[in-house]
């Protein structure tokens, strides 16, 4: 290990730590091995919070809530979550290794070609549908909220698989909600209107944030953005979507997607499976495409492009919280 990854023990528990594959505003992700009987090993990934961040409980509690509700998931568009370990004061979660990178890393090398977008987009809001379904032990509905729904934390492979991770910050409607220290909940650029003012979360939110994502992805920017934060978060707080020539002509299915998604009002703002539906009907406009072509767009965007070393992501990484 690097001197800068000196503060993580060469192991934690029966994984033996590699090499740190990246590292956000709380947290590190490393990659780890874990070895069994007659030669048997895998690849995994491990997340621990930043040696400045070990012992503060708040935190702890985010990395735990994350690993919990991982614990649950069952969909191929989410990061599977294996063991939630302790050892010698660090807290460290197992999770899917990705061989890939995070989509905004691929979109700032090179544009998504429209018909992948959709495709992605439609991965996204059949994740979205099964986070926002799950229920409890007794079955009664979760109301999980994502919160944090952006292409920083949409991971997308070699082998084209599409993930959407980092549910560190996720809530369930039910629960107390807590100012977790002095972190921001998501990325403001992506907050739909209630998230901007404080106000109660429903799944509406990520679905709003999946229609930045999707602008975004189709168009090359994003639909609120403004000179700053301050005017960007307020121009999400009205959320009056302007007429814009370049999103009419993507097409009436998909303008009229994009409208509902972006709607200022939760109420307005289809639900995922129902936005699941309209992109599967704009997908038959469309080329078809599907994992095989994502997984060519991804190696060759990776494989072909050499950008500098502080600019490349890692062959093979986990999204990172960006909580600052």
């Amino acid at each position: 290990m690097s001197p800068g990854e000196r503060s993580v023990p060469t192991s934690l528990g029966p994984y033996r730590l590699v090499r740190r594959l990246g590292a956000g505003g709380m947290a590190e992700v490393h990659l780890a091995q874990r070895f069994g009987a007659s030669g048997w090993e895998k690849a995994v990934a491990i997340k621990v919070l930043r040696a400045e961040h070990r012992g503060r409980a708040d935190l702890e509690r985010l990395l735990i809530t994350e690993a919990r509700l991982g614990a649950r998931f069952a969909h191929p568009g989410l990061v599977g979550v294996h063991d939630l370990g302790l050892q010698g004061g660090i807290y460290y979660v197992c999770m899917d290794l990705v061989d890939g990178a995070d989509l905004a890393a691929l979109i700032a090398r090179r544009p998504l070609p429209r018909a992948l977008a959709l495709h992605v987009a439609e991965a996204l809001a059949g994740a979205l549908a099964y986070v926002h379904d799950l229920t409890d032990e007794s079955g009664r509905p979760l109301g999980l909220v994502h919160r944090d729904v952006s292409p920083g934390n949409v991971l997308l492979s070699r082998s084209g698989e599409v993930k959407l991770s980092d549910f560190g910050i996720a809530k369930a409607t039910a629960e107390d909600d807590r100012t977790w220290g002095r972190l921001r909940k998501g990325k403001y650029a992506y907050m739909a209107p209630e998230q901007i003012v404080g106000g109660a979360l429903t799944g509406a939110a990520d679905l709003f944030a999946l229609g930045v994502t999707l602008h975004e992805l189709l168009l090359g920017r994003r639909p609120f953005d403004g000179e700053g934060p301050l005017a960007t978060m307020e121009a999400l707080r009205r959320a009056e979507l302007a007429s814009d020539p370049a999103r009419a002509a993507l097409g009436e299915t998909v303008d009229g997607l994009l409208r509902r998604l972006l709607a200022r009002a939760p109420e307005g703002r289809p639900d995922a499976a129902e936005a699941v539906a309209v992109i599967q009907r704009a997908r038959r406009e469309e080329p078809p495409v599907g994992a095989l072509d994502l997984a060519t767009w991804v190696r060759t965007t990776l494989d072909e492009v050499t950008p500098s070393a502080d600019e490349a992501p890692p062959p093979s990484t986990l999204a990172m919280d960006d909580l600052e």
